[in-house]
């Protein structure tokens, strides 16, 4: 993506054909089908997004950011300002650049800088190096961080300097209810932070009539997961990622979520504890059989579900899938849609500006 693609009076028009690509591309691929009206939740059309990444380029006595086309590698595109990021992480690049140039020690060997920031104006901004990071560079830092206002984080090979802290605290309203969030710096979160309160809202909206338990696979750090316990009697949720876990039993004590347990392991692996292939020692103080699973949540990454997962899956009452590749959602759905009607279908526009859509199925098994 360059600025120059960057144009909020196309935004609609963009969207339109987003949406008008993939309905045309369900029907294709799921002929005998009876889809739903697909609903759609539109992006803010400039200064969304809440992480973003640049390469430091060095041009004499200067470096600024800068960004690639897609296979010009070789070719970097200068960037003083990224209107799709939002005002802060602005402020910050403006900022950074400024204190960086008018300090050797700081800008030697910086080849990457992230930003991390949250709605409610908490900052988290990583400097990657090709150095060792020493005394010297912790002091100049954190003059650094004072003056930006924000945590730095150092990196270089095997090396990780925190400044502040390693995350931002987050907040988001889903129907008006607010939750909070800690993000940390190297876990994944969702880069559009309203898109993803619509997301939470519409998935919470579609649980309202349902009733049991709930399974959760992929949860990440609880984005999901929170509001959803609201909605179900318990949650057993699953997440391969340590950091992660970590970050969802953080937001459960958070936001006093008493019903929910997590379990770290794979979809995989799961899928093979419900089948009662093998034992797992992480499983040995839950009852599975306790759990009286009326719905499972997927939101599995842009590879979609393997065959294994995809079978149990097949097996609950009702399906809530979050996709962020289409297609693979379509690949899963012809094997889904087999069994299970499809009730609902929404798009969540994550990323104008791009092909990408973000879409969401709520599923019901036949009678």
């Amino acid at each position: 993506m360059t600025q120059s693609t960057v144009n909020p009076a196309e935004y609609d028009q963009q969207l339109d054909a987003k949406v008008g690509e993939l309905s045309h591309r369900l029907a294709g691929a799921l002929p005998c089908v009876k889809l739903p009206t697909i609903e759609r939740f539109e992006s803010p059309k400039s200064h969304y997004r809440m992480r973003a990444e640049f390469k430091i380029w060095h041009a004499g006595d200067i470096c600024y950011h800068a960004m690639y086309q897609a296979g010009e590698y070789k070719r970097p595109y200068r960037v003083d300002d990224f209107p799709v990021a939002n005002q802060l992480i602005n402020r910050l690049m403006m900022q950074l650049m400024g204190k960086v140039n008018g300090n050797e020690l700081l800008k030697k060997k910086l080849f990457q800088a992230e930003y991390l920031t949250s709605l409610t104006g908490e900052a988290v901004v990583t400097l990657i190096y090709h150095k060792q990071l020493n005394e010297q560079w912790h002091r100049e830092a954190s003059k650094l961080s004072s003056a930006l206002g924000a945590s730095i984080i150092g990196r270089s090979r095997k090396q990780k300097t925190v400044i502040g802290q390693d995350f931002v605290e987050e907040t988001l309203k889903v129907n008006g209810v607010p939750f909070h969030y800690q993000q940390v710096e190297t876990g994944f979160t969702q880069p559009n932070a309203k898109v993803c309160e619509k997301m939470l809202g519409w998935a919470q909206d579609a649980s309202k009539p349902l009733s049991g338990d709930l399974l959760e696979l992929y949860c990440g750090n609880g984005n999901f997961t929170i509001p959803l316990s609201k909605e179900f009697n318990r949650v057993l949720a699953t997440e391969i990622s340590k950091t992660s876990v970590n970050s969802a039993l953080y937001n459960l004590e958070k936001n006093t979520i008493d019903n929910v347990t997590i379990v770290r392991m794979s979809s995989e692996e799961f899928s093979e504890a419900m089948d009662g292939v093998r034992p797992f020692r992480r499983l040995k103080d839950i009852d599975l059989a306790s759990y009286n699973f009326s719905t499972i949540f997927v939101d599995p990454p842009r590879s979609g579900l393997d065959a294994h997962t995809l079978d149990i899956v097949k097996g609950f009452e009702n399906i809530i899938y979050i996709s962020c590749n289409p297609e693979t959602l379509i690949d899963n759905l012809k094997s889904i849609t087999e069994t299970h009607t499809v009730e609902r279908f929404a798009v969540f526009d994550q990323f104008p500006y791009t092909h990408h859509l973000e879409c969401g199925a709520i599923l019901k098994r036949k009678k």
